[in-house]
């Protein structure tokens, strides 16, 4: 008896499966085209020819349309699917295992008949894109092959954006199976392409077998199983193999004083400063969200970044902080907008900056006018909050040249950044490789009033990857420790906080943020001293002020020094007790933690007992 998989892979479907000599790869395809019942299949190559199939049929299904300018679309996701479902994303576990805090799993065998009992059929009367993809440059040790089964060309087409062809990596695999798998499916779709069965959305992650299942949904964050749902399979796998799988950006920094390149990453939870960071003037952008890391043969830590182009928050974008974007998303080029108004074939966004927006116009809920409401009552914004981009990083005019390098970029830094208004300094140096540890594990970030509708509450994001955390965060931090102690030439850790507030304002302007890099970039190299304070290296005065004089050609007072780099004594140790609560429940923490966290709370207490001040002045530490 044939089954569906053998009349849909005839002819030059089954030739471009058998040509990568991989049975294993055959064998999901065919499982899986049984099982989702599609009424067409499509193989795609590295082939251009295959690949603009891909973006045309997107146009053609109604899932992208055209704009003004050349190469740019517009993909609408449902009103109710704009962001990532983390309340139906969940870790398929096997019994008796568990995770973290704040992750959400299933039952591995529960979890898999339910989403395969959802996908059964959810292809009926579509066609299937079988894709080929590369984690990582090409030909290199860092990268892992990724195979892709989508009903939606959009999905196709933006991962064609956002990811290096892999066809022909697949060839090199040797017969193994040493691939993740993504099998998604926008399920049944409404009059306006976009998926209908939301409530029926279930985003689910097998570490255990390399595979995510995603059903009932289009949004990116969801459907693209590449982006952070990859992140959870590399994160597993770097886990067991020694090796980082992080949600860090990577920039090369230049230096004022000399003619030299030097290598970050950064994590960043959402809100903190990433894309600013990653986007720094006179910066070059690797990339600027999810990096693998690994030691060399020299003892250097070496960083590649996974994706080859940005799916970025579009809101705020504007040609005054953000030029090089902005020129990039108002010239002609391959781009996706999603989730923004369209009129007369032109986007707008929330915060685009000096330009008068229609009155009328398209965008997520349908036809929209100033004014509208939701069927709660809610008014409906011109673009949505969490609208989007799509474009390869190549084309942004400081794309850096060693962003394709197989053997990647040498870290020489690492900045952890969070959001506090009232504790930490601008910028600060760990003390030691597990000091800098603690730092990016003690992460907080400061909500602000337009997510959750109360501003000032801190929420703890241990390395900006707690969302995407699949093994227990014990043994998590642990790797990281034992990686810096393998590597010969350790990167200094810096933690970034350019949203500390004084008297209600911020103490300083968004670029000043470059004098903060520049700073830890010659750091590096101990071109300036510091001052050592209980919670690391903080810069001298001198070194500041001519900074600011060199960049912006500006005078940085000592009054704006001292409020920006005092310790905040009682603050921190506020803030070293958040950390005890919440860390003292994680299994399998590693000593290191608690005595760096120990020592810190000593030296804290023991100046709070002597001087009875709960802020000392950088000159206390001089």
């Amino acid at each position: 008896m044939h089954e569906l998989a053998d009349k849909l892979l005839e002819g030059a479907n089954i030739s471009k499966l058998k040509a990568l000599n991989n049975p294993k790869v055959v064998a999901q395809v065919r499982r899986f085209i049984n099982l989702c019942k599609p009424a067409k299949v499509t193989v795609v190559t590295d082939s251009r020819d295959e690949i603009e199939y891909v973006r045309h049929l997107s146009q053609a299904n109604g899932e992208e349309r055209k704009l003004c300018f050349e190469g740019h679309t517009i993909h609408f996701d449902g009103y109710y699917d704009q962001a990532r479902d983390k309340e139906h994303t969940a870790v398929l576990l096997p019994k008796h295992q568990k995770l973290s805090r704040g992750i959400i799993s299933i039952e591995r065998e529960t979890g898999l008949n339910e989403v395969l009992k959802l996908l059964d059929g959810a292809m009926k009367g579509k066609e299937c894109l079988i894709r080929f993809f590369s984690l990582g440059p090409t030909g290199s040790r860092f990268s892992i092959c990724a195979l892709q089964l989508t009903d939606s060309a959009y999905v196709a087409h933006s991962e064609d954006l956002l990811y290096r062809r892999g066809y022909e990596q697949f060839k090199k695999l040797n017969r193994s199976d040493r691939f993740f798998t993504f099998i998604h499916s926008a399920g049944q779709l409404s009059d306006r392409n976009t998926s209908k069965n939301v409530n029926a959305r279930r985003i689910y992650i097998d570490v255990i077998d390399g595979k995510v299942y995603s059903v009932n949904n289009q949004y990116a964050g969801n459907s693209l199983g590449l982006k952070k749902l990859a992140l959870r399979l590399a994160i597993y796998r770097s886990n067991q193999e020694d090796w980082l799988a992080e949600h860090m950006l990577l920039v090369g920094i230049k230096s004022l004083k000399k003619d030299r390149i030097t290598y970050f990453a950064g994590a960043f939870p959402s809100g903190c400063g990433k894309t600013s960071t990653a986007m720094i003037p006179g910066g070059s952008i690797v990339g600027d969200d999810i990096a693998y890391i690994k030691l060399d043969k020299d003892g250097n830590a070496r960083g590649v970044n996974i994706e080859s182009g940005i799916f970025g928050i579009i809101k705020d974008v504007n040609p005054t902080d953000d030029p090089l974007i902005y020129n990039a998303l108002t010239t002609p080029r391959e781009l996706i907008f999603s989730n923004v108004l369209i009129s007369k074939g032109i986007p707008y966004w929330q915060g685009m900056g000096d330009v008068i927006i229609p009155k009328k116009g398209i965008n997520f809920s349908g036809e929209w006018e100033r004014g509208k409401k939701d069927i709660e009552g809610n008014k409906i914004p011109l673009a949505h909050s969490n609208a989007r981009y799509t474009l390869r990083i190549e084309e942004l005019e400081n794309a850096d040249s060693k962003m394709n390098d197989p053997e990647g970029v040498i870290i020489k830094g690492i900045f952890y950044g969070g959001r506090d208004s009232d504790t930490n300094v601008p910028i600060c140096e760990a003390l030691s490789w597990e000091h800098g540890v603690y730092m990016g594990a003690t992460i907080e970030s400061e909500t602000t009033f337009a997510t959750i509708g109360k501003e000032g509450v801190l929420k703890s994001s241990p390395m900006a990857n707690m969302d995407f955390m699949v093994v227990p965060l014990g043994r998590y931090i642990g790797n990281h420790i034992e990686f810096g102690r393998r590597l010969k030439n350790c990167p200094k850790v810096f933690t970034t906080n350019y949203f500390l507030k004084h008297k209600g304002r911020f103490t300083n302007r968004i670029p000043d943020k470059k004098v903060w890099i520049i700073w830890a970039e010659s750091r590096v190299y101990r071109e300036y001293e510091a001052l050592r304070t209980p919670v690391g290296y903080i810069p001298k005065y001198e070194d500041i002020k001519q900074l600011f004089k060199q960049i912006f050609n500006k005078h940085y007072s000592w009054e704006d020094y001292e409020i920006q780099f005092s310790i905040r004594v009682d603050k921190y140790l506020k803030k070293i007790s958040r950390m005890e609560n919440t860390f003292r429940s994680e299994s399998d923490m590693p000593k290191e933690f608690w005595q760096v966290l120990n020592k810190q709370k000593t030296e804290l207490e023991s100046i709070r007992r002597k001087t009875r001040k709960p802020v000392l002045s950088p000159t206390h530490f001089i």
